[in-house]
């Protein structure tokens, strides 16, 4: 599972890109991608709002590999990293790999903040409630966090395909 989001320039084209980017790699196949929601700042709270969305993706890439093409298309699409937690074009993470935890610096599966993130649970409960995390689905983690200001984009196609 990946989780996805930005919060400068046309976020929602970037998201997007950053979806075709992945797919059009050998190994990486997209499965099926959550609804956008606005979500406000996390870590740094004077900023624009984000706007995020999580991605169910079938793989044969190791989990390093995949965070590897991850970070790829980020600096495909002009991400600059500045400022931990600060503005952004684009931000990819790994959340989860099937049958893979790692507590390494380089990748830590599940992703180490992503039960404390409403801007990750919400969208990821869409498309994976029942998804066993650190001993609990998805949809547990969700009840544990304030979600009230997170709220969800009306989309008359879905959001990554070209109108």
């Amino acid at each position: 599972m990946l989780g996805i989001g930005g919060n400068i320039g046309d976020v929602v084209s970037t998201m997007g890109k950053a979806l075709d980017y992945l797919q059009a790699r050998p190994g990486i196949d997209i499965v099926q991608i959550s609804p956008l929601y606005k979500t406000p700042p996390w870590g740094i709270e004077d900023q624009d709002w984000f706007i995020n969305a999580c991605a169910e993706v079938s793989c044969t890439l190791s989990p390093v590999e995949l965070l590897e093409q991850c970070l790829a298309a980020e600096k495909h699409l002009n991400r600059e990293r500045t400022l931990r937690w600060g503005p952004r074009t684009i931000d990819i993470d790994v959340l989860t790999f099937e049958g893979y935890s790692s507590d390494e610096p380089s990748l830590t599966v599940p992703h180490p903040r992503m039960l404390e993130r409403a801007f990750v649970l919400v969208p990821l409960a869409d498309i994976a409630p029942g998804l066993e995390v650190s001993g609990h689905s998805v949809s547990h983690w969700l009840q544990t966090v304030e979600q009230g200001k997170i709220t969800k984009i009306k989309s008359k196609i879905p959001w990554w395909q070209k109108a």
